[in-house]
């Protein structure tokens, strides 16, 4: 999916909202156990329930990759299910030397055909280059997260930067505003006015907003910009919204909450 692909749709559905199918078979609903693949029924029912008022899914890939083969299979049919005019995220945080980065590449935006991917930029620039080379694919690179244990090296100062400010200057070089994304947690809000001067014009994928506290309005207030330039990705809020069996019901009441709220903060 191209950037301006995904503007125009945050524009059509007058919302920048990604829901996050963090899908724990342990958290969902009962009834659905039945099913021959109780995890993609759960995330089928999901998505037809919430994709009027989202632009993007983001899938964990952790919570289907423990889950054996039966869980790379439910992903696999999850992210074939996800319509096309919706932007599609692996959580898999990947990173690794070149040759093993280009078989996970490979993985996710061939095999599994995801529009985009979360990747750790530790190693370096070889350990990313591989996911960039995709044509219209998306590399979102972890930048300051949502976690507390963000204090321990992302917050840390380096000289005359601190940790994350110098992989956001230094990622930023290595791809465009095309293809890069990058992780801005919505539990820093004070962090994202000094982030957008620089980082103007990318996008970022922000979590955090939810069950973690992160205020919607502030965090739209002082990271948007002039294409929207961020999906705010909610997971537990939305599809763990009920545990009974009108679970998607209320899922859809709840992305329309964010949607109604998100329409009036769109520039």
């Amino acid at each position: 999916m191209t950037r301006k692909q995904l503007s125009e749709h945050i524009k059509t559905q007058s919302s920048y909202l990604c829901v996050g199918l963090d899908t724990d078979i342990n958290k969902i609903p009962r009834h659905l156990l039945s099913h021959a693949d109780p995890v993609f029924e759960f995330n089928k029912q999901i998505i037809d329930a919430t994709k009027d008022f989202c632009v993007s899914y983001k899938i964990n890939t952790a919570f289907y990759e423990s889950q054996g083969i039966r869980g790379w299979e439910a992903m696999e049919k999850t992210v074939n299910y996800i319509p096309s005019t919706h932007f599609t995220i692996a959580d898999a945080k990947r990173g690794d030397i070149g040759n093993t980065s280009s078989e996970y590449a490979k993985a996710f935006f061939e095999v599994l055909n995801f529009d985009a991917i979360t990747v750790a930029p530790y190693m370096g620039e070889d350990s990313v280059r591989p996911f960039l080379e995709y044509k219209n694919k998306w590399t979102i690179v972890l930048g300051l997260t949502s976690n507390p244990g963000a204090k321990d090296f992302e917050l840390q100062q380096t000289g005359k930067e601190r940790l994350y400010e110098k992989v956001l200057r230094t990622v930023a070089g290595w791809g465009s505003t095309e293809n890069l994304m990058f992780v801005i947690g919505a539990t820093q809000p004070e962090e994202f006015i000094n982030i957008r001067n620089i980082l103007p014009d990318h996008f970022f994928l922000v979590p955090g907003v939810g069950f973690q506290g992160g205020s919607l309005k502030e965090i739209s207030e002082k990271a948007m910009n002039k294409d929207c330039g961020i999906l705010i990705n909610v997971s537990r809020a939305i599809i763990f919204a009920s545990e009974k069996e009108d679970f998607a019901l209320e899922a859809k009441a709840i992305a329309a909450q964010y949607q109604q709220e998100m329409s009036g903060y769109i520039k």
